[in-house]
């Protein structure tokens, strides 16, 4: 599951289809804009846009949407103005949502995740109401053949990392946000190539589900993924 079961996300991620490509494309073009307009264009001078350069071409994006992307963010072509958003809510069986929005258009963002959660028996709550049950930081998901823990532990701790975590799936690293792309550099330096990174909302209680509940709540994130305006979703479903 989507959600509590971060490894199995990175199985979702690892499965895009060619019909969901753009899409992917979309997102980090937006992501891209973002970081130059906050950053400025050159990647040296800017880790965040540096770190999405870098899954960038991990998706095989095309360059020219790459730089079409920096230069509408440091406004040497003409663009929307997007604004970044987060939405909370709550899914079938009570599990908490936090939808992340990129958007130029803030009324039809807030319509377009209403409606798909209303429609999938969830309902938005207010700002504040979902996100306590979530640890908001920089989480890196690595797989046991890329790296041996001792090295990887040297790496993420001496870049500033709060944690690293051990389970039988891979390792976890955990950070402040503001360490993010000071940790996501050190990982590229040392050659330890992540399966997943990102600034993400990790739960820090979960809520059990069956397996009649997983397939709802599995529906409710690909109706909110499917979304143009939506960047991620996060959630605390348990699928023992």
């Amino acid at each position: 599951m989507a959600g509590h079961n971060k490894w199995s996300k990175v199985k979702r991620l690892k499965a895009v289809t060619d019909s969901r490509r753009g899409k992917v494309f979309s997102r980090l073009s937006r992501d891209i804009t973002m970081a130059a307009k906050t950053g400025g264009g050159d990647p040296d001078a800017n880790a965040r846009l540096r770190t999405l350069l870098l899954k960038a071409r991990e998706a095989n994006m095309p360059v020219e949407n790459v730089d079409r992307a920096i230069k509408k963010g440091t406004g040497e072509l003409p663009g929307v103005v997007f604004e970044e958003m987060t939405y909370e809510g709550y899914g079938p069986g009570g599990i908490a949502f936090v939808v992340q929005t990129t958007t130029d258009n803030k009324t039809r963002a807030a319509k377009d995740v209403r409606a798909a959660f209303n429609g999938l028996g969830g309902n938005l709550a207010q700002t504040g109401s979902v996100s306590f049950q979530f640890l908001h930081a920089g989480q890196f998901l690595i797989t046991k053949d890329a790296v041996a823990e001792d090295k990887l532990m040297e790496v993420a701790l001496e870049a500033g990392a709060d944690d690293v975590l051990t389970t039988e799936h891979g390792y976890e690293v955990r950070c402040n946000i503001h360490a993010f792309d000071r940790i996501s550099h050190a990982l590229e330096q040392a050659s330890i190539k992540p399966a997943s990174s990102e600034i993400a909302y990790i739960p820090t209680t979960t809520v059990p589900i069956d397996t009649a509940g997983a397939a709802l709540i599995e529906q409710l994130h690909d109706a909110l993924e499917s979304l143009d305006d939506v960047q991620a979703v996060f959630s605390n479903e348990d699928l023992s």
